[in-house]
């Protein structure tokens, strides 16, 4: 395992050869509409950190390259396939119509929602988390197989959305790792 300190992070250089040779999780992560630019490029560090497929930036999600998205992603928008779609009812399509097998997990407060740690997830998977103050659009949580939520037991409502994902990114890889 590499270990780099704050300077060394900020400063890796992708090298195509290591990129390649990473072997890479069934997950793709789907920004529907995702504004702040700091959770973008954390979003980028989650899917580094848990060697995700890609990342689907849509709509008004901004894109790499943009300094604030690098500065929080910590340069892993090098290392990290990524692509942009106009809405994530359009990546979802997509990516469906590549892969029957793909479930669709939406990360959001709904009726139909289930805590995060009490579903079985299954590969390969698209895990779509949504706009800061209005979510998910309601056409994806109609595409989705399962919505899933963070329970909250205290008085805020929601946590941030790169505090979510990562919640349920390790709960993915803690089930498919043990």
């Amino acid at each position: 395992m590499i270990k780099l300190n704050a300077k060394e992070l900020r400063t890796t250089e992708v090298n195509p050869l290591i990129a390649a040779s990473i072997r890479k999780n069934p997950i793709t992560i789907v920004c529907d509409n995702v504004l702040d630019t700091y959770n973008v490029g954390s979003i980028f560090r989650l899917a580094d950190a848990v060697a995700a497929e890609k990342v689907v930036l849509c709509g008004a999600t901004l894109t790499p390259p943009n300094s604030r998205i690098k500065k929080a992603s910590i340069n892993t928008t090098g290392w990290v396939n990524w692509e942009y779609a106009p809405s994530a009812k359009e990546a979802l399509e997509q990516l469906t119509s590549n892969n029957e097998q793909l479930t669709i997990v939406a990360v959001e407060q709904d009726k139909r929602s289930k805590p995060f740690y009490k579903v079985t997830y299954t590969f390969p998977l698209a895990i779509v988390v949504g706009n800061e103050t209005t979510g998910v659009t309601q056409e994806v949580l109609d595409m989705a197989d399962m919505i899933v939520e963070m329970p909250m037991w205290g008085i805020n409502t929601s946590l941030n959305v790169m505090v979510s994902a990562g919640i349920i990114l390790y709960e993915i890889m803690k089930q498919h790792t043990s």
